[in-house]
């Protein structure tokens, strides 16, 4: 199964995001590219790739002691940037991203396995199969600022990826465990 570790930040908040994606998706070009589903909406921790069913224990009790000994800390969705020339255009955070960085490299470390990748924070909002300019939606995200949320959760979440080779078919997640932080979580 198809892995990753996730914050998932609260519904008002993914709101609040959709309004600001939803002026994006009506300027010139934007239909040029791939926008992603609001239901999946997350920020990675750490991606762990396809990893075999008996390994997901062990994986989980790593982030479970993650989790315990993680203070709950705040975050906003704030701004936005882009990877590989327009390829992908995502929504940003600030708040206490040092603690943010911190559960991610904790995250790396509880997988047996997988992909090891520089970390750096983002929702991801819309994709491209080519470079495309993305400044004019850069422009509107810049401006944009969520509201503040405590981040207390950590999540494993299982990526379910499109099968029927229908153009712009979303991949669908869903929680394999979840975990509170703080001693008590």
């Amino acid at each position: 199964m198809r892995l990753f570790a996730a914050l998932l930040p609260p519904e008002d908040v993914l709101a609040q995001l959709g309004a600001v994606v939803d002026e994006l998706q009506v300027l010139p070009g934007a239909d040029g590219l791939r926008w992603t589903s609001r239901r999946g909406w997350h920020f990675t921790l750490a991606f762990y790739g396809e990893v075999d069913e008996d390994v997901v224990p062990e994986l989980s009790a790593g982030l479970a002691r993650t989790a315990r000994r993680t203070e709950p800390f705040g975050l906003t969705v704030r701004g936005g940037g882009q990877f590989g020339d327009g390829r992908a255009l995502w929504a940003g955070v600030e708040g206490d991203v040092s603690a943010l960085r911190q559960l991610a490299e904790h995250c790396e470390e509880a997988a047996v396995a997988g992909e090891h990748r520089r970390y750096r924070a983002h929702l991801t909002v819309a994709r491209s199969r080519e470079a495309t300019d993305v400044r004019p939606y850069l422009d509107r995200l810049d401006d944009f600022a969520g509201r503040p949320w405590t981040v207390d959760e950590l999540v494993l979440v299982r990526s379910n990826l499109p099968r029927s080779g229908v153009s712009g078919e979303q991949p669908r997640y869903e929680a394999v465990g979840r975990w509170g932080f703080g001693v008590g979580g």
